[in-house]
């Protein structure tokens, strides 16, 4: 190797060198950045994690996590020994299935009708009104849906109106399911909405054109052009519903049930809360927990290889 070779790997390894440097200090500033939410993350989400013991444990709380008594498995085999729980399991899943299917459908319907409404200010006003009570708490809109459907209510007035009876919506194991899932649809469709609307802009307006001048009408240019360019969304937003399909929502039922509706209303997050806070039964509510939070991540790893598989898009 001459002089100038030699020269010139040199002055390469510098510029590599310094390129090096100057990208680690580029980065410095973003990782600053970070620090506080990883910080968050680290303090309110990981540390707890140590009192998943809890859950194999007769924990006891004047000895704390480290004096309390190792059982092994026995919460486990007491949780599945209990019939309550296979009951709320059950009703777990109906509540959030019924939810997830509802509130997908609607938001898929409002997306498309949305998109068809040319004046501006108009699509505008819907669109906030629409959105508005997503961001809204449940024990706000609790409030307005326990006067919207009691006894003497606006829903029920109407009823007897018609001629038929009052119906106690949320004290009757018949209709507090239905309640539930519907007035969850009510506040979150509009918002859902909105990643199916940015699949709609998505998709060439060239071929709604062609179509029509082909003599295609509205509902066949939405059933062959606007659903079939909104599939991929469509199956990656149902893939990842499925990690919370274990989740009927604790505050919304927590904000709506009563003791009368438990047969139907009793939810996984309601019967830890009721067992582990009131019931004061700490290692049994952590099984409870902690079996749903070991589902909860293999339907969330289902749902990756899913959307990975129909879609060719991963969630993480």
């Amino acid at each position: 190797m001459n002089a100038e070779s030699t020269l010139t790997l040199k002055r390469e390894r510098r510029l590599a060198e310094k390129t090096g440097a100057g990208k680690i200090s580029s980065q410095t500033m973003y990782h600053v950045m970070m620090a506080p939410g990883m910080i968050f993350v680290l303090i309110f989400c990981f540390v707890p994690m140590f009192g998943i013991l809890m859950a194999f444990q007769d924990y006891v709380p004047a000895k704390g996590i480290l004096g309390s008594e190792f059982v092994g498995l026995k919460n486990f085999e007491y949780m599945f020994s209990v019939p309550d729980v296979g009951r709320i399991f059950m009703n777990t899943l109906i509540i959030a299935v019924g939810k997830i299917l509802l509130g997908t459908l609607m938001a898929i319907v409002f997306a498309v009708l949305l998109n068809e409404i040319r004046v501006k200010f108009l699509k505008k006003t819907v669109q906030t009104v629409v959105y508005l009570p997503h961001f809204l708490s449940w024990v706000v809109l609790a409030a307005v849906v326990v006067n919207m459907v009691n006894l003497d209510g606006p829903l029920n007035q109407f009823l007897a109106v018609l001629g038929m009876e009052k119906i106690n919506f949320l004290g009757s194991n018949t209709w507090f399911r239905p309640m539930i899932i519907m007035t969850d649809v009510w506040k979150e469709f509009g918002y859902n909405s909105i990643v199916y609307l940015a699949a709609i802009t998505a998709i060439d307006p060239g071929l709604h054109e062609a179509a029509a001048m082909d003599g295609a009408g509205w509902w066949k240019r939405v059933w062959n052009i606007t659903l079939p360019g909104m599939l991929p969304i469509i199956l990656l937003m149902a893939a990842m519903s499925l990690t919370s399909i274990l989740s009927a929502g604790f505050d919304q039922i927590y904000n709506l049930y009563s003791p009368m509706v438990y047969q139907t209303g009793d939810v996984l997050d309601t019967y830890v809360y009721r067992m582990g806070l009131i019931g004061r039964q700490y290692s049994f509510s952590t099984a409870v927990g902690l079996l749903r939070s070991v589902v909860g991540m293999i339907l969330m790893l289902t749902a990756n290889g899913l959307a990975k598989r129909f879609t060719d898009r991963k969630i993480f």
